[in-house]
Parts: C-alpha cells; structure tokens; sequence
C-alpha cells in the first residue's frame, strides 16, 4: 500500500473541521471543542494550506462550507467512524489483555506445579474481592513454548531448557532436579555400585521427543561430564508426554531420566526407583519467558508471574 502524501491532514484535524461544520461558526466550535477561536482559525487556515483545498468561507451568517468542503466533510465523517471503531477495539483488546494471559508451559510444569500456583492466586484473589485473571493454558515441551512467547500465541511461556532461548526475556521461577528411574524389579534398582555416566549414554532409554526441555537437559549434564567423548545411545521409546514415559517405564520398556517431580508419587509407593549418578550434576532451573521489556506487559501477565515468584521464593 503507497504512503500518504503529506496533504493528508491527521485525524485532529478532521475533528476541528467537522465541528465548524457541524455548528456553522469558528465561535461555536471552540466552544464545542474547548479551544480558543484563534486557535480554531489558525488550525482551519492550516488545513486548507495542507490539502490545497479552500473548505470553508466565512459570511456574516457565520462560516459556510464550500462545494468542496462539502464532500470533504463527508468524508471526514466516514473517517472519524472507522476511527471510533478502530479506537474502541484496541480499547477492548487492552482491557482483555489485563485480564487475560495466554500461557504455554512445558509439561512438567504444566501438569506439577501450574495447578497449585493457579489455584493459589484465585484464592489470593477472592481474598482481596477481585476477580482472578482468566489463564489460558497450553502444555507443550520447551521449544514449543519458546516458540508460541516468539510468534506472540503467548504471552507468557513456561521452560525448563538449560539456556535461555534468543531474544526472550526470562526470570528462574524454581528448581528442580532430574532422576534416572527404573522399576522395583530392573537389575539397577539392585546394584551396590554407583551409576556412571558413561554408562547411562549407552543405555537405550523411554525418552520424551526432541524438544522437551527434560531430554535437553539430560544432554547437556552429559556432554559437561563427557566432553568429547559423549555418545548418547538412540531411545528405546520417544514418547510425547511425562505420563506415557512413566508408564512404558512401569511397564518395563527401559530405564528413564525424569523430573522428581513428575515421579514423586511412583517414588513414594515404591512403583519406581531412582538410580544415583554421581558423576551429573541433574539439577536444572525452571524459568519463565516472555517477548519485550524486562518485565513482562502490566496486566494479567505481569500479576501471574508476580504471584508465582512469590510462591516460589516466598
């Protein structure tokens, strides 16, 4: 689309305009708008400058519109309307942004932690008498969030990668800690001796997809304690979510590395077992992310980061 010439008066302008022609006089429309009539006259004269079109001639009647001025008016009131309609539904799209926030949380987080800081902010905000913002979840794996935050499909993503994706701001919301886990009866569960870390690059394991911030963060312990030397040995399984990888593991597909979170339950019961690697170091931080400034947009955003950090940290 061609830019604008510099004839085209800005919306002000038009306004001005249409009260002259509205009330029939530049003493009539300052009062309307406001303003001073100099100031009104002025702002006429350089209007007609600008369009190179005389709009307006002043009788002892008061001020009469020109043929031209005529169909200019009614255009401009075209204008104005879809600028009322234009104004009204960036108004409507802010307001929704306070009270709405689209979150896409890598699964771990999505499906341990985000309930309880949810329902813990609704509380907190029946305690003060306001309504809680609405939050629009979506649970994915890492990248996907990081890329959902990028594109602007959300406003506020969940990760637990081990480095901050490029060109997203992020702050650490927790900590967690990764664990190799194997059924009760697997010949791990048995053994006396440590866990190497060599070992368990070789191992075929129930592995999530590409992309998942657990698998990522397994990587990269290992090529830390490895080096050069690291080969990591294709999975057994690639599977797409926590609760599938915990299954096939229960089921007896193979060894898996998880997050302590996602197994506290099997733990407990005795279901699975964790197997000690000492040589990694497992622990990870859990971050969020968001496009833009160093704090996420006023709003719904920014109140449910402020609510977490203060769950977290608190």
């Amino acid at each position: 689309m061609p830019a604008l010439s510099s004839h085209m008066p800005d919306l002000s302008a038009f306004e001005i305009f249409l009260a002259i022609a509205r009330t029939g006089s530049l003493g009539a429309a300052s009062r309307e708008l406001g303003l001073t009539q100099q100031a009104v006259s002025a702002r006429l004269a350089s209007i007609e400058a600008q369009t190179g079109v005389t709009l307006v001639v002043r009788t002892p009647r008061g001020s009469e519109l020109t043929a031209a001025g005529v169909v200019v008016a009614e255009w401009a009131d075209r204008l104005l309307d879809v600028a009322q309609y234009v104004d009204a539904g960036l108004a409507s799209l802010r307001s929704e942004r306070r009270s709405r926030v689209k979150v896409a949380a890598s699964l771990t987080i999505a499906e341990q932690l985000m309930p309880r800081w949810l329902v813990s902010m609704r509380v907190a905000a029946n305690r003060l008498g306001v309504a809680p913002p609405e939050v629009i979840m979506n649970a994915t794996n890492s990248d996907q969030a990081a890329t959902a935050v990028r594109v602007g499909s959300a406003d506020l993503g969940f990760i637990e990668t081990p480095n901050v994706p490029t060109g997203l701001r992020s702050h650490v919301i927790g900590h967690d800690e990764l664990v190799v886990i194997v059924p009760a009866d697997h010949k791990w569960a048995r053994r006396q001796r440590p866990l190497t870390a060599a070992e368990l690059s070789q191992t075929p394991l129930v592995a999530r997809e590409q992309g998942s911030g657990t698998r990522d963060s397994l990587t990269v312990a290992l090529s830390h304690t490895l080096g050069d030397s690291m080969h990591q040995a294709p999975p057994v399984l690639e599977l797409s979510s926590a609760a599938a990888v915990r299954a096939a593991v229960v089921a007896g597909a193979g060894p898996a590395v998880m997050s302590r979170l996602a197994v506290a339950d099997d733990l407990e019961v005795g279901r699975l077992r964790t197997v000690p690697v000492p040589e990694l170091d497992l622990k990870r931080k859990l971050r969020a992310i968001w496009a833009g400034g160093r704090k996420p947009p006023v709003g719904a955003a920014r109140d449910l980061l402020t609510h977490i950090t203060s769950r977290t940290t608190g």
